[in-house]
């Protein structure tokens, strides 16, 4: 992507997703990711209606008048976007890439985390991890952000998500939200490493998927690529038992992949290619 397209689309996705976090986002982001406590803010008058418990008794004998102590809460917070960028995220049949969609989703979630103070760091990998920046506050930082998801090449084009979670939660000692942004087509022996990541962390899937993924259209022979491994293959998909088995592998996999989630307490969602992401990510945010 050259360098004037790729301001453009920054700016683009900048435009839309501070726009979302602002009017939409920014309320469930605070309300579903508490602070660490409460901290002391100030005094004031009593009001009817305070309670006793919250009466400071040496600034009340001092102006021989009921003051209560106020409190907030103590919000900074960091929140670690950790996304998958393999092979399999250059691949999108509707409406967009995958890699397009999650820098919309990254996006909303760090202009949502700004509003409200947090630091914002990223972890991108493949079979490795890529890159890492640091948590920091601020639109240039996100703004970064946005340009590595859009053009960082990555050096291999497998899938670790075990090993990537092994590191962050080596490398993070710090309680943070982490987003795990990935399509999981590889989900093998994830229960134990996500469970003891949402140990230390708050952790949180989403899913990103599109439509051919869980279900062929019947359009006559064609030629698949792995993008991950290489291999390439040709299917009838006007045969009924070739879209059904395909159908029934998806099914399979989803399957194991919310019992994956459920047994480690990980909240999750899938956003598709195809359907706008406002929703499910509403959803996510009242449900907790």
């Amino acid at each position: 992507m050259e360098t004037k397209e790729l301001i453009k689309k920054v700016r683009k996705i900048e435009i839309k997703t501070r726009g979302l976090s602002a009017q939409v986002f920014s309320g469930e982001y605070h309300s579903a990711f508490k602070g660490r406590g409460m901290a002391f803010a100030e005094v004031r008058e009593y009001m009817p209606g305070d309670e006793i418990r919250t009466i400071d008794w040496n600034v009340t004998a001092r102006f021989n008048q009921p003051y209560v102590k106020v409190f907030e809460e103590e919000r900074e917070l960091t929140m670690m976007l950790i996304v998958d960028i393999s092979g399999s995220q250059d691949f999108g049949t509707r409406a967009q890439l995958k890699k397009y969609l999650v820098a919309e989703l990254c996006a909303v979630l760090a202009f949502s985390a700004a509003q409200n103070n947090d630091k914002i760091g990223v972890l991108l990998f493949s079979e490795d991890v890529e890159l890492f920046i640091p948590p920091k506050k601020g639109r240039k930082h996100i703004l970064r952000i946005i340009r590595e998801l859009l053009e960082f090449k990555p050096q291999k084009k497998g899938t670790d998500i075990n090993g990537v979670l092994r590191h962050f939660n080596n490398a993070m000692k710090k309680r943070t939200i982490a987003f795990l942004i990935s399509d999981f087509q590889n989900t093998k022996g994830l229960d134990d490493v996500l469970k003891i990541v949402n140990k230390r962390h708050d952790l949180i899937a989403l899913q990103i998927e599109d439509p051919i993924e869980s279900e062929l259209p019947k359009v006559g022979i064609v030629q698949l690529l792995d993008a991950e491994t290489g291999k390439t293959k040709w299917i009838n998909t006007n045969r009924k038992s070739v879209r059904t088995k395909w159908k029934a592998n998806a099914i399979k996999r989803n399957k194991e992949l919310s019992r994956s989630f459920r047994k480690s307490g990980v909240d999750f969602v899938k956003i598709r290619t195809d359907r706008p992401y406002i929703l499910p990510l509403m959803n996510l945010f009242n449900k907790r």
